[in-house]
């Protein structure tokens, strides 16, 4: 579905990315982790065309997009959200859900005033559209409310469903679990599995709850400093030296097993 071979990408002589390479196979849910600062965002950006990379290969299926611009990059099929969504202060939730809509007809001169027939057509696909995907991510009672009154939580599952509406092959998740209640982080879980079920859908998540990642993906990146330093399965992570000198520095991942604290008992905790 989407594969990044040695991507690098400088701002005036910090290296963002130095090297990064990640896959994602179709139906696969992907974690991308790593500390504060170590390139996650910006390999999204590269990867769905809001930064260009310095050099490296990008692919979605068997076609190269990393010289694409952004909006192209949509139109194959990568959707992505962003840390804090940004919403229209003056639209209701349906109104923002049907702007994200596909209407090749109406959006159109021509087609607007000639094919008005095709024009209500389409309008009543996007509504029966919007109204499914509302009810699946379980905020179908909110859409006669200004989208900007929703709460984090919610509003973060909106901007899902923006990118959804466009019917992506591969939705790229920037920290959906940030900020969210623990009850609403269950059920995303389901609904992201959900998603992917027969293929579906394929997804690249950068989170830092690694209960989330644990319970979501079924395999994970750990990006430092710009390069991809281990892949594994979230259940190995907390195993790799690698990842623990990424997180917590390099003499805590040298510490010998002995060494580990222990409770009260005297038993390793």
């Amino acid at each position: 579905m989407l594969t990044a071979v040695d991507v690098r990408k400088h701002f005036k002589g910090l290296n963002a990315l130095d090297g990064a390479s990640i896959d994602v196979q179709r139906g696969e849910i992907v974690g991308l982790v790593g500390p504060n600062g170590s390139g996650k965002t910006t390999l999204l950006n590269v990867l769905s065309g809001f930064t260009r990379a310095d050099s490296g290969r990008i692919e979605i299926g068997d076609k190269k997009i990393d010289r694409l611009p952004s909006w192209e990059v949509m139109r194959l099929g990568i959707g992505r959200t962003f840390q804090a969504p940004q919403l229209p202060t003056r639209m209701t939730v349906m109104e923002t859900m049907l702007c994200a809509a596909k209407l090749p007809t109406g959006e159109s001169l021509f087609g607007a005033f000639l094919r008005r027939g095709k024009v209500r057509e389409e309008e009543r696909e996007a509504i029966e559209r919007a109204t499914e995907l509302l009810t699946r991510l379980g905020i179908a009672g909110v859409g006669d409310q200004p989208a900007t009154d929703l709460s984090g939580g919610q509003q973060k599952l909106l901007a899902m469903g923006l990118v959804l509406m466009r019917s992506p092959r591969l939705l790229m998740l920037d920290e959906p679990a940030a900020g969210v209640n623990p009850s609403l982080r269950r059920s995303m879980v389901n609904l992201l599995k959900g998603l992917t079920q027969g293929n579906e859908i394929s997804m690249l998540i950068v989170e830092h709850d690694m209960e989330f990642v644990q319970r979501l993906c079924s395999r994970v990146f750990v990006l430092d400093k710009g390069v991809v330093v281990a892949e594994s399965k979230p259940s190995e992570l907390a195993d790799n030296p690698r990842v623990v000198e990424a997180y917590l520095g390099k003499s805590r991942a040298t510490e010998p097993a002995s060494a580990a604290p222990t409770n009260a008992a005297g038993e390793s905790r």
